[in-house]
Parts: C-alpha cells; structure tokens; sequence
C-alpha cells in the first residue's frame, strides 16, 4: 500500500527570512512585503504577527495601524523556492521521492521506507524535530494518497491518517479547487468534502466540470496522482543514522567504510556493479553535502570505490555536524561473477587496468585520460576526437596522403617569404625565421557541405622541410599561410 507525507510550512518565506538574520528578536511581529498596485501589501507573515490579526493581502499602512512595533522586510520568492529546493534535498534522507508541493510545501512517497525509522509516528515525530530545530513551523500528515495527506495537513489535525473517513468532515477547500469552484459549491451549501462525495458524479461533472470529480478521485485513491521527484532516486542505496553527530575525517572515512561493504553487498546480490557513485552528507544545520564518484567499468570492490572518493572527502566541512550519510548508485551495469582483487583473466586485466584510469581521473578530472578516436572526416581538425578509454573502437578509413605526427589544436597563422614563382621559400612562426629547401604538394581538401560549410574556401596543403631538417604542415586558404602540423 502507498502511503505519503505532507510537509506543510505554513510561514516558509518568514521562517526563511528569520533563519538568515540571527539578530532578529523571535518575539517581534514580522511581515514581508511587496510594492503593487494599491501601495506596499503584505506577501507573507510570522506566526506572531498572525496572532495579532495580519494576513497576506493587507495595506502596510492597515498594518502598521494594528501592530505599531511590526519588523518589515521585502518578499523574495525566488530565494523562497531556492531554499525550499534545498530543503526537499535535506529531506531525501527520509525517503527518495521528495518533490515540492507548491510554494509552502513538500510530498514525500515513503511506501516501504517508514520501518527504516521505527514506524510512522516515529518518523513524523523526528521529522518535526528536526525541522523544528531548523527553525521552520511545521505541520505534518501521513496518508494514502498525496491529496489526502495535503488536505489533512492544512485542513485537518494532521498527524497519521488511516482511511478516507475523516477527510469527508474536512471543508471543500481541502481539494485544492479554484476560489470561484469553492465559492458557487458554499453558495450550494455543499460546504464539506462529505457533501460533495454522496452527491452522483454526472451532474457534479455537468455542473463544475471534469477537474472537480477528477479532484475527489484523487482524494479517494480512485485515481493515482504521481509526484515527480526533484532527482531520480537509486534502486541501490546504503544509508547510516549516526546516533552523534561527526567531525573528524576519521569517522567521516569509518561510516563512508561501512556504507561501501553494505552497497556492494546489494549489488553482488544483484550481479550489478556501479558505474557512478554519490555520496550524500546530511549536516545538523540542513545543509547537503554530495560527492560523486564514476567508474568506467563495472565495479563493485569497497577498497577501490573508497580510493575514488578519498581525495574528495578533504572537500567535506562537517559543520556543526554530520548526523546522516546517504550513499547510492544512480547508475550501474551487469557484472555476472564475484570480483577477485588480482585478477589474472583478460577480463580481469581489463579490470586492473580499469581501476588505474578510475583513480587517475579522480585526480585529474575524467576529461584528462581519453583514447583518441579516429574520425570519418578529410578534414583535418575533425579528424580524431575524444573518445571514453573504454569505447567501442571504430575504425576509420585513412587518409589518403602522409598526416603529420603532432596537429596544432587550431591552425596558427604565419608570415610567408615568396620566390618568383609564387611558392614559399621561408615562412616566420613564432617570430623565428625558418628557411625552406624543400616543398611537397599541393593537397588540396574541400570543406565537408554536410558540416553546412562552416570553412569558407578549400585549403591547398603543402609538406615543408627547413635547413635543419624539420617538416612542417603548411597550407593556404585565401591567399593567406597557416601552420597546422609538425611532422617530427
């Protein structure tokens, strides 16, 4: 069975706005406004202020009238949503399907994950331990569906919900329906959702269309009504619940130990082994701390899979503390067999050999190891590009004529000394004269039209030797010289 969770914030941008303001008395009446057609309104209100009879929507000066001592501050929505976006991350410790749910809210699908935290009660009670402790007001419900669990976390008691019986007592506005839906059906007097669910379904559709019978089935359960989480969560993931909160490098490396034995465990179970790793550090001040780690074969062995991460680790600031550490595999590919440590099979020297570019691209970044990769192109800077170190091969067809050894990244112009016929006899690169006593050629290339021409005119390549013996790739374009390659 499916089962949700609500996260409601009812003063989210206030409670924001206060988190980054520790000098702010929490006793003082607070507002944020925004300047509209009319004068400065208020957007959003603290609980305290609340209590003394301010809403969103009021007049400033309406206020100010009420509440003399009012804190005011401007409304910021972008960083509103930004920050409950980092919130949903924090909260992905509880469960992998988290998404926002609107601007003062998140959903989380906790089916199957709730045991993991001593049953629901206790997994509502810690939640709203831990937000209390963040600094948010908070109200949760649980329920068997994500239009349940809202309309009993803003309209009910709020708390674990079992069945539908109770939502039928909740007002209509629990539906989530447009203000003028709820105003004709009050002016009906079907004022609870009760009402509204023993009515026949066709005339409640003839009368206020498809969206309000769509509405009750998705309160009902009639209807599924999916939540698209804010990342994908991993099938493989290995979790620890740090019963104090961690510093040191040293229990950092200790828990990330552990977490790899246990994730392994899954995936031989599996006959997977991981191709990217990220390893999710959940502070006691909110914050998120990920790392990402990718190999290019298949791997399932603990002891290389910390290597990786072990330079990373140094970015980690623990803060305050790290109470929970999440690590997953997003990604992952059949690996059939138990990995030995020394492999002696071609396979598992392809393995070794595997290990040596995971560590040396964790150092250097994955884009400074490559294979080059021969290209079906005559023109030269298309020629070869960047391939993964373990992509299928594809072989090209060559070139026609001699290709130099080294290519420039890009052709470098040069300056030309002409005999009487034309034909150059030195050429200055680099401000270093180099004299010519031998000149092959021409080659010329056409651009490739399938490229939409993106080169102007062919280009007529000559093979240059200098006095010292030095070769050199030398063409024209438009009666100007380039320097595109050294032979050795």
């Amino acid at each position: 069975m499916r089962r949700f969770i609500s996260v409601w914030l009812p003063h989210w941008p206030t409670d924001r706005w206060q988190r980054q303001r520790s000098d702010i008395d929490p006793d003082r009446p607070l507002a944020l406004t925004t300047r509209a057609s009319g004068g400065v309104r208020l957007v959003a209100v603290d609980a305290v202020a609340a209590g003394n009879g301010l809403a969103p929507g009021m007049t400033l000066a309406d206020a100010r009238a009420l509440v003399p001592d009012l804190l005011t501050g401007a409304a910021d929505p972008a960083a509103d949503a930004a920050a409950l976006d980092k919130l949903a991350a924090w909260c992905s410790r509880f469960s992998p399907w988290v998404a926002a749910d609107g601007a003062d809210g998140l959903i989380l699908d906790i089916s199957g994950v709730a045991h993991l935290f001593g049953g629901e009660g206790r997994m509502l009670s810690l939640m709203r331990q831990k937000l209390t402790h963040l600094g948010c007001h908070v109200r949760l419900a649980a329920a068997d569906t994500p239009a349940a669990a809202w309309a009993w976390a803003h309209h009910g008691r709020g708390g674990i919900l079992r069945g539908f019986a109770p939502i039928n007592d909740l007002p209509v506005e629990a539906m989530r329906l447009p203000l003028e839906t709820g105003d004709d059906l009050k002016r009906l007097g079907l004022r609870l959702i009760g009402d509204l669910a023993k009515l026949p379904r066709a005339p409640l559709a003839r009368r206020f269309g498809q969206d309000l019978t769509a509405r009750l089935d998705a309160l009902f359960g009639r209807r599924g009504e999916p939540i698209s989480p804010r990342l994908p969560p991993a099938p493989w993931r290995a979790r620890a619940d740090l019963p104090e909160p961690i510093i040191s490098r040293e229990a950092i490396d200790h828990v990330l130990h552990h977490l790899l034995g246990a994730l392994c465990r899954l995936l031989e179970q599996d006959q997977r082994g991981a191709r990217r790793l990220l390893l999710h550090a959940y502070r006691v001040d909110g914050a998120v701390q990920t790392l990402a780690i990718g190999t290019n074969l298949p791997n399932r062995d603990p002891r290389h899979l910390f290597r990786l991460f072990r330079d990373r680790l140094d970015g980690i600031e623990p803060g305050f503390g790290i109470e929970t550490m999440l690590l997953e595999a997003p990604v992952c590919d059949a690996m059939p067999g138990k990995q030995t440590d020394l492999p002696q099979t071609n396979g598992g020297q392809a393995t070794g050999v595997a290990e040596i570019i995971d560590r040396l691209q964790a150092r250097l970044g994955s884009a400074a190891v490559f294979r080059p990769q021969p290209v079906e192109s005559h023109w030269p800077e298309r020629s070869l590009r960047r391939a993964p170190p373990f992509a299928r091969w594809q072989p090209a067809k060559p070139p026609a004529a001699l290709r130099p050894v080294a290519l420039l990244p890009q052709p470098e112009p040069v300056e030309i000394e002409a005999d009487a016929t034309g034909w150059p006899k030195a050429f200055r690169w680099h401000r270093v004269p180099r004299q010519l006593v031998r000149l092959e050629g021409p080659e010329r290339l056409a651009p490739e039209w399938w490229h939409g021409g993106l080169a102007p005119t062919h280009r007529d390549y000559f093979r240059a030797e200098d006095a010292e013996g030095r070769r050199y790739w030398l063409f024209r374009q438009d009666h100007a010289w380039f320097l595109h390659g050294l032979f050795g």
